[in-house]
């Protein structure tokens, strides 16, 4: 299985997509949505729900795909609790804010690669090959 964090991190870093968009564009085939239907979906999820202070993009943007792909409210909630707590114990935060480090200056993890984290999680709960 060939993971599509990379991909889905390029779309970040290259200014395409914010970290919602860039998360739910790679797996948009999967979701069984359309490109335009995933940008649209997400416009609202950048920069923690506009203001930073909200949860990081691109786990909103795994949110939804697990939403999309599991068609069941209580496995996706599941599914999203692991990916949560993972990415809290390897990044150091959930929220856009404390991730960026705007008030201590010094990021925990930049947001192409938390769009990689959060792919990478997703990944591991999704139940069919990806590539």
């Amino acid at each position: 299985m060939e993971s599509r964090s990379h991909l889905a991190s390029l779309k970040k870093q290259n200014g395409q997509c914010n970290c919602a968009q860039a998360v739910v564009t790679t797996y948009a085939d999967l979701a069984g949505i359309g490109n335009d239907t995933a940008m649209n979906a997400c416009n609202a999820f950048a920069a923690g729900m506009g203001n930073m202070e909200g949860t990081c993009g691109a786990l909103v943007g795994a949110g939804i795909v697990l939403g999309l792909v599991k068609r069941d409210k209580v496995q996706a909630m599941k599914h999203m609790r692991h990916i949560m707590t993972q990415f809290q114990q390897e990044a150091g935060a959930t929220q856009c804010r404390l991730l960026k480090g705007i008030d201590t200056g010094k990021p925990l993890l930049a947001c192409p690669q938390c769009v990689a984290k959060a792919c990478q999680l997703l990944e591991q709960h999704l139940d069919f090959d990806i590539c």
